[in-house]
């Protein structure tokens, strides 16, 4: 499996958002670090097929982003996720599966085993409303995984979540980083640090630093903030 984006640019008027990317990404996790208004996210909603890049192209084992067969592999988590309040969390996730093309059975059994795994099987018959950001962040992690992905985009996935859940999700996003290609953006740099197999670096809508575990700074912390001043990311 592998996602290829090829000079792959965003402009705005006179903004440059992304400027000629070209990266292969294969099975594993690959961490994505850079300060406000480095391109992160306008580069992860390109990956999605939300945004259509002004050149350049993205595609998934040959299949471009624009295809519907493409969308079936994708699981995307963004920063702020759209969801119904007075849903609670496990007719949300039946009615996500429902707009993926899950079969009922499919999205009954899918929709409870993902509840468990992110720790909201006791919530799941409680109003979205009810909820904490942490538990809502929880429950946005679980929609993106319905399809069983194949490319997981994860942006900020652990905001809001308390030190023994981010251990957890890390955990959670590690075991799927060895089946598919996980993109994962984040400030939380030790997350990164932890999981990553693969660590990208953006700014000015450019990847500056593209290392391995075994090539990246062995204080990867005081590396990022070096590069980008301890600025906060987008």
């Amino acid at each position: 499996m592998e996602l290829v984006l090829d000079r792959v640019s965003k402009q705005y008027q006179n903004i440059i958002a992304a400027d000629r990317i070209t990266l292969k990404l294969g099975v594993g996790v690959t961490g994505l670090l850079g300060a406000n208004g480095a391109g992160k996210t306008t580069l992860m909603r390109m990956i999605c097929g939300i945004l259509k890049p002004t050149s350049g192209s993205i595609s998934f084992d040959g299949t471009d982003v624009s295809e519907e067969l493409y969308r079936d592999a994708l699981g995307y988590l963004p920063q702020n996720f759209g969801y119904y309040p007075s849903f609670t969390g496990r007719d949300f996730l039946l009615y996500i599966a429902v707009l993926k093309g899950l079969d009922k059975k499919t999205a009954k059994r899918k929709s409870t085993e993902l509840l468990k795994s992110v720790n909201l099987e006791e919530a799941a018959d409680k109003k979205i409303r009810t909820y904490s950001g942490g538990m809502k962040q929880r429950l946005g992690i679980a929609q993106a995984l319905l399809n069983d992905p194949r490319i997981i985009v994860l942006d900020e996935p652990t905001a809001g979540l308390d030190p023994k859940e981010r251990v957890r999700f890390r955990n959670m996003i590690a075991e799927l980083g060895k089946e598919s290609v996980v993109l994962l953006s984040t400030h939380i740099v030790s997350d990164v640090e932890h999981i990553a197999d693969r660590i990208l670096m953006m700014r000015d809508g450019q990847i500056i630093w593209d290392g391995t575990k075994e090539n990246t700074p062995d204080d990867l912390e005081g590396f990022y903030l070096k590069e980008f001043g301890g600025a906060e990311d987008e």
